[in-house]
């Protein structure tokens, strides 16, 4: 399952499932971006509100990432001021396991 070579598991290429999940929500504050959407849909000010030392610019690259990922949704609505929600797909709310382990890992240590 798991390859004695390393370098396999930081190729994009390799087919490694936990490479490839790493790919999606290693980068820094993607997994906590998770986090909170678990919880419901959010408004962009409510998650920067909730990660609190993200730059907006930060939060806008990764939210882009994880909706071409497929793991989150963005709604936008035609109003003034303009209002836009995100939230989790199937395939996003499916990594709830990964992030309450992770969660249960890190109140361990």
């Amino acid at each position: 399952m798991y390859s004695k070579d390393m370098t396999a598991f930081s190729s994009k290429k390799s087919g490694c499932p936990v490479a490839l999940t790493l790919n999606i929500i290693g980068k820094k504050w993607a997994a906590l971006i998770i986090r909170d959407l678990l919880t419901g849909k959010k408004r962009f000010g409510e998650l920067l509100a909730s990660l609190a030392c993200i730059s907006p610019r930060t939060l806008s690259a990764r939210l882009d990432e994880l909706e071409q990922a497929g793991i989150i949704t963005r709604r936008a609505f035609e109003e003034m001021p303009p209002r836009v929600e995100y939230g989790l797909t199937k395939r996003g709310t499916d990594l709830h396991r990964i992030i309450d382990q992770m969660a249960r890992w890190g109140s361990r240590s």
